[in-house]
Parts: structure tokens; sequence; C-alpha cells
């Protein structure tokens, strides 16, 4: 290398090296402001768009809107995530407002001076030169930018704007921002108002539309026929073909007008649905800011509810059909609810018959309203009973004029049956088989039921006595449908769902809940209820009726207050309930006879739906709930009168479900084989005795169900006595013991301090076998009765007494006896 060349590489690194050092200042400031802003990006800072208020959107679960809400300032504005905005919208906004939005800091020094001469030296004021951070800074602000003062402090905040936030940030804040006529303001809001779909459905058509919007909102506001809109529309798409391409279906529908909805569209569907998911969303919002947190922007926009618009529709249409058609008998309200057991879901829910009728109260919400539900409580009382091993569907019990302490029930229809099975007394709605068997019950006893499945505002279990087992336990329909969706799901209790964008039970999830009942006590129950007959409907066709089964009670609150019919089917559990709000009584309010055809109207009309939309998306097409026993459970064969298992001389049998170890399985005492000597007709005295003796069969009816029998003209065999016999030589005594119906228990007899005192009647139902009873008070014998007759005994004093009964055979029953002096 020569000299001259040396000379001039130390030159060129000698200049290298002073340019280096005078440069060092500014590479250094350079990458102090990245770190510091690094450091501003790091900093915690608040949200861009937090203060604002916002709408709520709530759509079905298939995404079709119910209801769109006005902020609290009166515009309607959703907050949209990014990723949630329409790809094609985003695009065409950044080709349209800002194409080198990504390369600028907040101000393009070139489109400024662009709109400048454009504005200033050619007049067009149809070119401007903001950024999409200057014109989300002018309308975050408030900044009049048509002055210079006004347009230099717009660039200062767009810059400050810049330095905080990440151009993602910054592009959502304008999107939810940006005005699109009268008080619409944000993409999102404007998808749903103008086009009523969400963002991220846009067709391309669509998002051309709204991207030229914001530059001019008053007279580009979509509407049908706006000239404006269409021109600017069809120039952005030919920029758009520039930019991107398009093929000939895009610039077909981008040259077709655009069908455009209007505010007063806005749909406003299930509206005690959405009433009380809004009331929810503020409860919970102002937990969250108790609390000092926030959900993100998109929970508190957008809320999924479970109903689906198919069903809440057509519960809808048959609630209003039916009021009306019932109108001439004072039926004037009524409520619905429809619940997916897999998940609990409430999928349609119909609060009154109309809305927006002041003179029913409608927009109080039936369905979360507290009412008396009557006998739709009763499957409860004997699925307890199952568990607890009182019963089997084909126990019989007795549907006499009973005393239960100082109560004595009646039936609905003020009459009494006689002998009835489980199975006949549920479906029947007897009372006084319920309020027996239901003060059988250990724990947990009803009440004990109804509190841990969540039943609120409940009195404690003395408040209510006996009519607990009626109806006296008010619940709303929303808990009666999450009571008998658990005999669905096989006695598991699980809350009810109204979201789902909030986390819940998945259909897989069997365990989640509380299990109160057995899988064999649920599933005998709902086998019970599956024998009550639909009532008559001759305009129903006969594929509706039976493309399953429906599994059904209904309930009627004393005084007429309030009608109920709850049914499983297809997967759902329905209620349905009619009457007033106040509680005004009407002797057509009648579980059967108006709450059950409205819950089968309702069935066969969402059994017919779901037909025509087997084959369409959304999957409401559900199979038959087809029950089947679980390994718990077996089949017995019990004689039909006795409901007890056959003996010899049992005439007929029946099959029916018992649990092993569990069930009360017992041999029948009811019918029995007897010798009767034929000269007198009544039992032989000698056993061993071989002439003038026949073997006969009778029935053993108590004298109680005698009576009854009597008294319905209803005939029964006197079985044979021995009156005339030593009762030793006689066979072994078979039948029950005597029972003694009064005194009453849990009363005071009253002595009163007059010439005779008061007698206290002494009665007992005894078996058929025996022609009398025979009394003991404190041991002492007081007098002897008819079977099936009373005895007047008067205390000699106050105090506690034990009477005793003894019958014929020597079986006997006691009870406490309490005197006090009357006042």
């Amino acid at each position: 290398m020569s000299v001259a060349t040396r000379r001039l590489l130390r030159g060129w690194v000698s200049h290298a090296a002073k340019f280096a050092r005078r440069l060092r200042p500014a590479v250094i400031a350079i990458a102090l402001l990245a770190v510091a802003l690094v450091a501003l990006r790091a900093l915690p800072r608040e949200p861009l768009l937090a203060k604002l208020p916002w709408s709520t959107a709530i759509y079905d679960r298939n995404g079709q809107l119910l209801r769109l809400t006005l902020a609290d300032d009166g515009y309607y504005r959703l907050p949209t995530p990014l990723e949630r905005q329409s790809p094609q919208l985003v695009a065409a906004v950044l080709l349209h407002e800002d194409r080198g939005f990504y390369r600028h800091p907040g101000v393009n020094p070139w489109s400024l001076s662009r709109g400048a001469l454009r504005t200033f030296g050619v007049g067009d004021r149809r070119v401007g030169g903001s950024t999409i951070t200057m014109q989300l800074a002018r309308r975050l602000y408030r900044i009049d930018s048509h002055r210079v003062a006004g347009k230099l402090l717009q660039m200062l905040r767009a810059v400050q704007l810049e330095a905080l936030y990440s151009k993602r940030e910054i592009l959502e804040a304008y999107l939810d921002l940006a005005p699109y006529g009268g008080n619409v303001e944000g993409a999102g809001a404007a998808a749903l108002v103008y086009f009523q779909r969400k963002s991220a459905s846009l067709t391309l058509a669509e998002a051309l539309a709204l991207a030229v919007v914001p530059q001019s909102p008053a007279r580009r506001q979509p509407r049908i026929g706006n000239a404006d809109l269409e021109r600017a529309r069809a120039q952005l798409f030919v920029r758009w073909q520039r930019a991107y391409g398009a093929g000939s279906v895009e610039a077909a529908a981008v040259a077709t007008p655009l069908a455009v909805s209007r505010l007063r569209d806005l749909p406003f569907f299930a509206p005690h649905v959405t009433q009380a998911l809004l009331a929810d969303a503020a409860s919970a919002g102002a937990v969250a800011a108790a609390d000092g947190s926030s959900g993100s922007r998109a929970t508190r926009g957008e809320i999924t509810a479970t109903i689906d618009l198919r069903l809440q529709r057509l519960l809808e249409r048959q609630v209003s059909g039916f009021v009306q058609r019932q109108g001439r008998f004072g039926v004037v309200n009524a409520a619905a609810l429809l619940v997916d057991t897999q998940d609990l879901s409430v999928v349609a829910s119909v609060g009154s018959a109309a809305f927006f009728d002041a003179s029913i109260g409608g927009q109080n919400d039936g369905t979360r309203a507290r009412r008396s539900p009557g006998s739709a409580l009763k499957p409860f009382i004997y699925a307890l009973a199952i568990d607890q091993g009182l019963v089997h569907p084909m126990t019989v019990l007795k549907d006499t004029p009973q005393s239960f302490g100082p109560h004595a029930p009646e039936n609905f229809d003020g009459e009494f049956v006689g002998p009835v099975t489980v199975q006949d007394a549920l479906i029947r709605s007897r009372n006084v088989p319920a309020v027996a068997i239901g003060l059988q019950l250990a724990r947990p006893g009803l009440h004990d039921f109804l509190r841990a499945a969540g039943v609120g505002q409940l009195a404690g279990e003395r408040h209510y006595g006996i009519s607990l087992f009626l109806g006296g336990a008010e619940v709303t329909p929303r808990e009666l449908a999450m009571l008998y969706a658990a005999l669905a799901n096989g006695g598991v209790v699980r809350a009810l769902r109204d979201r789902l964008d909030v986390p819940g039970p998945q259909p897989a999830a069997a365990a989640a809940g509380v299990r109160l009942l057995s899988e064999a006590a649920s599933f005998v129950t709902l086998d019970m209820l599956a024998h009550n007959p639909r009532p008559a409907q001759a305009f129903m066709n006969g594929a509706v009726r039976q493309r399953g089964p429906v599994y059904w009670k209904t309930g009627t609150s004393t005084g007429f207050r309030d009608a109920w019919s709850a049914a499983v089917f297809d997967r759902y559990v329905l209620i349905v309930w009619v009457g007033n709000f106040d509680g005004r009584p009407n002797p057509a309010f009648v579980g059967v006879q108006v709450a059950a055809p409205l819950l089968f109207q309702i069935i066969d009309a969402t059994r017919a739906t779901a037909r025509r939309m087997a084959n369409g998306a959304g999957g409401l097409d559900r199979p038959p709930l087809m029950l089947r026993p679980p390994d718990a459970l077996q089949s017995v064969e019990v004689c039909v009168d006795s409901g007890d298992l056959p003996n010899a001389a049992c005439p007929r049998t029946v099959a029916t479900w018992y649990i092993p170890g569990v069930s009360p399985i017992r041999a029948s005492t009811l019918h029995r084989s007897v010798r009767v000597d034929s000269r007198t007709g009544q039992l032989a005295c000698d056993a061993a005795a071989k002439t003038a003796v026949r073997t006969e069969i009778h029935e053993y009816w108590t004298s109680d169900m005698l009576d009854l029998f009597r008294k319905a003209g209803l005939a029964r065999r006197a079985p044979p006595l021995a009156s005339a016999c030593d009762r030793s030589s006689l066979p072994a005594a078979e039948g029950r013991d005597p029972a003694i119906t009064s005194p009453l228990v849990g009363v005071t007899y009253l002595l009163r301090d007059r010439g005779a005192a008061d007698a206290v009647e002494l009665n007992a139902i005894s078996d058929s076998s025996n022609a009398a009873l025979y009394w003991f008070v404190d041991d002492a014998f007081v007098g002897r009765s008819e079977r099936g007759r009373t005895l007047d005994w008067t205390p000699p004093r106050t105090g506690e007494f034990v009477v005793r009964v003894v019958d014929d055979a020597g079986r006997s029953g006691r009870r406490a006896l309490r005197v006090a002096r009357a006042p």
C-alpha cells in the first residue's frame, strides 16, 4: 500500500471518529427517549376509554341480538376488542383514514401538508390531514380543531397518546369512539344498529360503508337511499380493489344498495330475561368496584344469555295466546320457564303475559315471584319417603278422614277415596296420605330438603306445621324448575344458569351440585309421574302426544290464588304458573284445569318445532327422556289391594319397584284364609274340627276403611267373628294393632266448672277381625266400645293421663292425654 493511500485511510478514520464523537449526544438522547417511552408504556395506566359509559348488548345462545341498551350519556356505544372487529372494516378504515398509521408517531407531516394545501390553496375542505390518533385525541379530549391553536393542541395530544399507548390500543379506542350518525358511536354499536349483526360478521359492502361514515357522520349516516354514503362507499371500493383486489362477487355486492336497519328496529326480545341480566351485571359491577377490580371491556359490553330465541318466541306466543283465549274465565296473566336439564340453562323464560301491560303488572317477573306451589311439591315428599324406606310405589295408604293434632286436612274435591297406592295418591294429589307420609319422614324432612336445595326465604319448620306438605312454603318457578331438574339428574340439585359467558356446570359434570335424593328414588318418582294422564286436548294429533313420555304434576294454592303445572320432558323442565301478581283469587285457578292445558300446549309446540328444526342449525331437537332404572332398583310382585308381598290368599298381583334393603317389603295380611263354622257363619271355635267347617278368604280392612266403604255405598263383606268361642281355641291372630284417633295428639282438653264435666271421646281404628275395643285410663278399665264406635269418658281431674286400648286379639295401642282447667 502506498504512502498516499495510508494517509488517506488515516484521514477517513480520523474524520469518522470525530463524527462519532459529535453524534454521541444524539445517540444517547435517542436511547434515553426510547427507554423513557418503554418506561411510560410499562407504568400502570388507565385504559384509554375507561371513563366512558357503555351500552350492553345481550345475545341469545345462537348469537341473535336480544337487546342493546343506551349508555348512561344517551349514546349507543359498545366496547369491542380489536380482535372482534371485522378485519375488512379495520383494513378499510386504515385505507380510508390513515394509510401510514403504523409508521408515524401520531402526526403525519406529509398528510398535514397535503391537507393544508388542498384546504387553503385549492379550497377543497373535504381533505384533512388528521391521523387516526389525532381524530381520537380530538374526540377524547373534546378539542375544537377548526382553529390553529386547537389543531396544535390536537397534535400534541396525539403525540402524547402515542407515547403512552400502543398502536393496537389507539386503533381499538378509535373504532369504539368514532361517530356513526345520531347517537351511535363506535363500529361495534353501528354494526348492530344498522346491520343487526356483530362487527366480526360484517360483509365487505357493509364494512366499506361503515368505514366512510366517521368522516362525515351527519351526511353519511347509514339509511336506505343515502346517495352520499353509496358514492363514498363506491369510491373506497375502487381504492380497495387497487390495494387488495376483489372478485366479481364482491363487486356485485358493493354495487347493490345496502339493506340498512333503523334505530327503532333494534330488538327488545325476552324483556324479563334481559332486565334480570342487566340487574345482575350491575350488581356484579358494583361489587367489583367496591373490591377495586374491574372486568374486561368485552365482559362489560356483551352478555351471552342461555336463552334460545326460537324457543323464547314460542313460549311468548303460547302464553299470550292462551291468556287471550282464557280471558273470559278471568285468566289475565301467566308465566312459563323452560330449562335444559343437562346444564341447567334457562332456554326460555316468560315473566308475564304482556310486558307492557301495566294493568296486570306486566313488568313483574313471575318466574322470580314467590307463590304457594300447592301439590307441586308432593313428588319430593314421596321421593324422600322412598329413600327412607317408608313406601314403594304400590304401598297402600289410607285416604280417610284423619286428624293430625288439631288439624284435619281435606282433599281438594272434599272427598276421601279410602285405600290408595302411593302412585295414585301422588298423581291424584290426595292431601291426607301426603301429610301422613310427610309427618313420618325422619331427617331430612321436606323442610330440610327445601333448605338444602336452595329455596330462599324459608321460615322455620314449626311455622308451617302440616301446611308445609300442602304447599305452605312459597317457592319461585325458578326454584321449582331446579327441584324437578334434580329428579331428571338422579337427585342432584344444581343452580340455574342464565349466561353462557359465565363458567357453569358442563353436561358431563354429573358430580356438580348437591345430591339430595338417590338415583333410585328420583327414577321411581318420575316413573310414577309418567302415569299421570294428560288433560283432554282433542285438537292435538296423536303423533305429537306420543313422541315421548311427559313426567308432570299440577298444584293449586289454598284459596285459588295460584295454578301450577310442572313437567320433565325431552331433556327439558317446564314450569307454568297462572294467577295474579296481586294475589287475587279466582275459582278458575286450578292447576289441572288451567295450568296443565297451557303446559301441554307448550310441550306439543316445542316438540313440533323441534321436528321441523331437526335438520337445521342450532340443535333444537332432543331425543325423548327415556328413563333407565338404576342398578339399585329391582322389580317385585305385590298384592294389588295391600301393596305387600302376596300371601296364598291374595287374588291379584302387580309389579312394583323397590330398593333392596330399604323399601318396606312384608307379607300381606289383608286377605286371610279362615275356617268358618257352616252352621253359625262364625269362626270355627276348634281349629281341629272337621265337620261343618269350610275355608273362606276374607278381606280384613280396618274399621275406618269399612266405614268409608259404607258411606260410599261400596259394600264390603264383613269377615266372620269369634264371639261364641274362647279366643284361646283360635289360631294365632293376624292383623293390625288398634290406632287411637281420639284423644288428639298435642291437644289439651279443658275441664269446666259446671254441673257436668265435658266428656272426652275415645276412638280408635281397629282390624275388622275384632268386634269390640276395651279402654283403660292409667290402667283402670273405663269401658267397652263396639268396632267403629266411640266411648265417652269424663276426666275426674286435671293432669296427665295415659289412654290405652286393647282389641279382642290382645293387640293394643296407647296415647297421652292432658286435661287442664278452663279459664
